[in-house]
C-alpha cells in the first residue's frame, strides 16, 4: 500500500472562532465541494465531535459512492481530523487546522491516502485520482474564497 499526500494552504480574511464553525458543520462541505461530484451530506449529527460519523454521497466519473467518515481529532477551534470508514479509497485521513495570522486565517489540509486494487489503484492514481483530487481541492480553494472575501 503506497501513501500518497496532498497538502494545501490557505490564508483567509476572518477569525479563527469562525472559520472554524464554518467547517464544523458538515453540511458546509456541499458548498465547497465541485457540483460535478453530486456530493451530498446525508448522515451528519450536530454537534460533531470526536467520534462522530457522517455519511456522504457522491458520483464520481458516473460511479456512485456512499462515503463514510469518522471525526478522530477535534480541538475547537484550531484543528480536528477525519478518517474514512468506507469507501472508496483504502486509507484516507484528513487533518484541518487553523491558525490565526493578524485578521487573517492560515487555512491547512493534509490529506494522507491510498488506493485499494495494488498496482492497478497505483495507475489509475497516476491517470485520474492525484488529478481529481487536485481539481477538488483547487475548486475549494475558489469557493472558500468567495465564502470568506
Amino acid at each position: 500500500m503506497r501513501l500518497h499526500l496532498l497538502e494545501r494552504s490557505q490564508r483567509v480574511p476572518g477569525d479563527v472562532a469562525t472559520v472554524f464553525e464554518f467547517f464544523a458543520d458538515a453540511q458546509n462541505l456541499e458548498e465547497v465541494t465541485p457540483s460535478w461530484l453530486h456530493f451530498r451530506v446525508t448522515n451528519a449529527p450536530v454537534p460533531i465531535f470526536s467520534g462522530t460519523e457522517i455519511e456522504y454521497s457522491l458520483r464520481l466519473h458516473r460511479i456512485p459512492i456512499r462515503w463514510v467518515s469518522r471525526i478522530e481529532d477535534w480541538d475547537p477551534p484550531h484543528r480536528f481530523s477525519d478518517r474514512q470508514l468506507r469507501r472508496p479509497y483504502r486509507h484516507w485521513h484528513h487533518v484541518h487546522s487553523l491558525e490565526p495570522d493578524g485578521d487573517h486565517v492560515i487555512m491547512r489540509d493534509r490529506v494522507g491516502y491510498s488506493l485499494p486494487l495494488g498496482p492497478l489503484g497505483e495507475l489509475l492514481h497516476r491517470a485520474i485520482v492525484r488529478r481529481d483530487l487536485e481539481r477538488i481541492f483547487d475548486y475549494r480553494r475558489e469557493a472558500i474564497e468567495r465564502t470568506f472575501g
